[in-house]
């Protein structure tokens, strides 16, 4: 890219809510996602050309809902792909909000490059009033071209704020500002300004242990929510499933219920890797609590939530079994 020309931004559809219709404009909730294509997509919102130069592929047209890990792994290898083409100054993924935020976070680890790569969607479909998709798109793009975003990881852009893909959470179901970060946003766009505030300090992207090249597929992992009513029934499913992975999403610091401790156990010397989390959505696990879960030999997360210890997990087992290099690895990012 010359010093005059704008920066080259490939966007990579795969359906959501930003691409979603219904059959009025005020029915916001019974609409069907990733009817609209990535074209008609870019020509809705024609002011992202004055920011850079666009084009579209359509990946996929699907509800995120509906997201496999299958999905998951061909999405970062096709966006990994086109950050190596030097044609390639960035990448804007729209995508529903239900999973983006694990989706953000898989390609925040697993991405080779420091150019952008910014995830946006929609809590409202683009036929709804007041629908939220073009100017979160417009933002996005904004994001995806500004020379600040290289080397910050995967993004995330909603609602006018810029958040790390490591941090943010869909945290309300059907309000505009549904996504919020534990520590607040990088920055925000204002008029198709970027501003950064913040960066986030733990590794991602090319400075992770992981790679593409190296993952074949994801191990099988569950989450299991922990609630009052849980019993040890539920032993019996994780052993007949012979999860890789299983996290516990306990109660306040991850404390795990007294009759769910020997199961997870039994879980682990069978051979799974049980991650203790807290159903909270965010805070640091200690790894000394009412579970006993340093005599079980259990990995506590740092500060990651259920939904992100299943996939760096997953992760982590792409690279090692041992105990404590697991640990070490969810206690680095």
């Amino acid at each position: 890219m010359t010093a005059t020309a704008l920066p080259r931004i490939v966007v990579v559809a795969t359906g959501g809510t930003i691409a979603g219709s219904a059959a009025s404009t005020t029915d916001t909730t019974g609409y069907r996602a990733g009817t609209s294509g990535v074209d008609a997509l870019i020509d809705a919102v024609p002011e992202a050309r004055s920011l850079a130069d666009l084009r579209g592929e359509q990946f996929a047209s699907i509800d995120s809902s509906d997201v496999t890990d299958e999905v998951l792994l061909a999405l970062a290898r096709r966006v990994d792909a086109l950050l190596a083409s030097p044609e390639v100054d960035g990448v804007v993924v729209t995508h529903g909000t239900d999973t983006l935020e694990e989706s953000a976070y898989f390609l925040h680890l697993v991405l080779d490059s420091a150019k952008p790569v910014v995830f946006t969607g929609a809590m409202r479909p683009a036929s709804a009033l007041s629908a939220d998709g073009p100017l979160n798109f417009y933002a996005a793009v904004a994001a995806a071209s500004a020379p600040a975003s290289i080397g910050q990881g995967v993004l995330v852009v909603l609602n006018d704020e810029i958040h790390s893909a490591r941090d943010v959470s869909k945290s309300t179901s059907l309000r505009v500002d549904s996504f919020a970060s534990a520590y607040g946003p990088l920055g925000v766009v204002v008029g198709g300004r970027v501003l950064y505030y913040r960066a986030v300090v733990r590794p991602h992207t090319t400075a992770t242990e992981f790679r593409l090249g190296a993952v074949d597929a994801l191990p099988k992992a569950a989450v299991v929510y922990a609630h009052s009513g849980l019993d040890d029934s539920v032993g019996e499913l994780l052993a007949a499933a012979r999860y890789a992975v299983i996290v516990h999403a306990g109660f306040g610091n991850g404390t795990v219920s007294t009759r769910m401790i020997e199961p997870l156990e039994s879980a682990r010397l069978a051979g799974s890797i049980v991650v203790r989390a807290t159903r909270t959505g965010s805070g640091h696990v200690t790894a000394v609590g009412a579970s006993r879960a340093e005599v079980n030999g259990w990995i506590s997360v740092d500060d990651q939530n259920p939904q992100r210890a299943r996939i760096l997990a997953c992760l982590a087992l792409t690279v090692t079994r041992d105990h404590d290099e697991i640990q070490r690895i969810f206690d680095t990012y």
